[in-house]
């Protein structure tokens, strides 16, 4: 039995320019520690907390030199060519071809029809997270886009997806469920979002205290995009490393008030 199920979030990644400023950074923001990246692979570099499996890191690749930094969510997949037909089917955009990397799984990239790019995993030997939901590893992940019409309908047909509206008018999110569970959700970027911020997946990583992460990410360099704020999940915010690549930090154990469920 694959250690995720079909749909739920099974890993994250990040590219940027200077690997080595990369594990410093976040090495310190969240008790990191790395291993040796393959050259094979492109210096691609897992990081651990704790002994265990939480992320990865990897330099831009040759011949993509000035793409931006940021970091990357895959939805776990049985059977990878499937899901690249589906995403075909309903409206999406394959942009890497699924591929066999090495006995590690497989992996392919996509863009949902609001413009925002997600990567496909179909474990093999790597089967993703080896912890999640504490402190220094992967706890939420939320799709940012503008127009939600095509990708309400693109997500769940995609992958075996239950979405249940939460919110209320002044914010349209969905969370979406696997076999019952929360697992991410869509979120529609507000009115007068910078036409600098494209569609988007947005990681939450999991943290002790939301004020002093974000301390530490402006003392290692890094910008505070949203600053904490307070919310029915946890205490939250939205920040970049020093190299430009954002990410969220949430307390969840920090809750303010109750869920919105729409009817």
């Amino acid at each position: 039995m694959a250690a995720f199920p079909e749909g739920a979030p099974c890993w994250v990644d990040a590219m940027v320019p200077d690997l080595e400023a990369g594990k410093r950074f976040y090495g310190e923001l969240f008790g990191w520690t790395f291993d040796q990246g393959e050259a094979d692979y492109g210096h691609y570099t897992q990081a651990l907390r704790d002994g265990q499996r939480v992320a990865a890191l990897y330099p831009v690749p040759e011949g993509m030199e000035g793409m931006p930094p940021a970091w990357s969510l895959y939805f776990a997949s049985d059977d990878i060519e499937r899901t690249a037909g589906r995403i075909r089917e309903h409206g999406g955009e394959v942009v890497t071809e699924p591929m066999q990397v090495g006995p590690h799984g497989s992996m392919m990239t996509a863009k949902d029809p609001g413009g925002a790019v997600f990567g496909v995993w179909q474990a093999g030997a790597h089967e993703g997270f080896e912890r999640q939901y504490q402190p220094g590893s992967f706890g939420w992940a939320e799709i940012s886009v503008r127009e939600t019409k095509g990708v309400d309908a693109f997500y769940p047909a995609v992958f075996p997806i239950e979405p249940v509206a939460y919110g209320d008018d002044s914010v349209d999110f969905v969370v979406w469920q696997v076999a019952g569970k929360p697992v991410a959700g869509r979120f529609k970027l507000p009115e007068g979002t910078p036409d600098s911020v494209p569609p988007h997946a947005m990681v939450y990583f999991v943290v002790d205290d939301c004020d002093g992460a974000v301390g530490t990410v402006r003392r290692l360099g890094g910008a505070v995009r949203v600053d904490p704020q307070d919310s029915p999940y946890g205490r939250f915010a939205i920040v970049e490393d020093q190299q430009g690549a954002a990410f969220s930090v949430i307390d969840p154990r920090t809750t303010v008030g109750e869920p919105e469920v729409q009817g």
